[in-house]
């Protein structure tokens, strides 16, 4: 609902606070479920009244040509945030017959982008009746509304997402890509990364493939735009980097280090959630930088590396997701 890994714990607060004050109002156990999601979804509408909804660089403006350096971040946005799989609690298999999208599904960074674009009860909607299975019945008297109201908020939630989502998710295409193809798929494109091998890093993209990273606001796209960007940037040699495998938002993710001269080891830079295709070609990169925004020189962020931590970043992504705080 949120799209902030900060937003969610703090709704989550209270929304426990909430269920732990009116508790002794629940007669039936059997409620619980409904309660529960009724008080959490009151909690996030309340915070989506108050605050400008989350987005990716994609949705600020287009792509820039390869030869653009990274420009200044886009400090007065506020970005979707990853989340780490071990924190999402995502049971196997959907939560009941009248959702439409697996959990894991509905925490994909494409899906979670795409609801951003939803008004808030639409939002609700999309999530109470797809996602958690609750029928329109229950949905309708858990937002205090009208069984007609939550089928007409339903099908335009649908319609906005599918413009927005790719036809194939990357569950299915996880699952079709198998376990040992996906892990020599991600050593080829670490591998690619650490030697700065730009040929081989084009040829594990996409011809439509994207790379953003927020904080900046530029990103780069089709194919050969992100490899002129590449070689003229990130994979010119001028840094040297490490990557460690995790996952967030049910996909694979990659956090880089940079090397850092005078820590003499590599220190955090980004962390990289990837979305795939089939046949094993990378579609998309959302690099999550942890370095600070605060320097007002523009062209300081053609070495972004050497720009120093943004602490409430690094905490909420390498710190979230158990990743050491440097690599030797």
């Amino acid at each position: 609902m949120l799209g902030s890994v900060y937003d969610a714990d703090d709704a989550l607060q209270e929304t426990l606070v909430r269920a732990w004050r009116g508790a002794a109002g629940l007669r039936e156990q059997s409620s619980a479920r409904s309660w529960l999601y009724t008080i959490a979804t009151n909690v996030c509408l309340t915070e989506l009244e108050r605050r400008k909804r989350r987005a990716l660089p994609q949705d600020l403006g287009p792509a820039v040509e390869g030869s653009t350096p990274p420009g200044q971040p886009a400090v007065e946005s506020t970005w979707i945030e990853p989340y780490p799989d071990e924190e999402l609690g995502l049971s196997a298999g959907r939560a009941a017959p009248e959702a439409s999208y697996d959990q894991h599904e509905a925490v994909e960074l494409a899906f979670v982008a795409a609801a951003q674009h939803l008004a808030a009860n639409q939002r609700a909607v999309l999530m109470l009746r797809e996602v958690l299975g609750f029928s329109a019945q229950e949905t309708a008297s858990m937002l205090d509304t009208s069984v007609p109201s939550v089928n007409s908020a339903l099908q335009r939630a649908r319609a906005a997402v599918e413009e927005r989502v790719p036809e194939r998710t990357q569950q299915s295409t996880l699952r079709a890509l198998g376990d040992k193809k996906l892990r020599q798929l991600i050593d080829r494109y670490v591998d690619a990364w650490e030697r700065c091998d730009v040929p081989a890093f084009a040829g594990m993209l996409a011809e439509d493939a994207s790379f953003a990273m927020p904080p900046l606001g530029t990103w780069y796209a089709p194919r050969d735009t992100i490899i002129t960007w590449a070689g003229n940037f990130p994979m010119s040699g001028q840094w040297q980097w490490k990557a460690v495998l995790t996952s967030a938002n049910a996909q694979p993710a990659l956090a880089f280090y940079a090397w850092d001269e005078p820590a003499g080891s590599y220190l955090p830079f980004a962390l990289n959630v990837l979305s795939l295709r089939d046949g094993g070609l990378v579609s998309d990169v959302t690099a999550f930088i942890v370095r600070a925004t605060g320097n007002p020189v523009l062209d300081d962020y053609r070495n972004y590396p050497h720009e120093p931590m943004d602490e409430r970043q690094l905490t909420g992504t390498f710190g979230r997701f158990g990743l050491p705080a440097q690599l030797n």
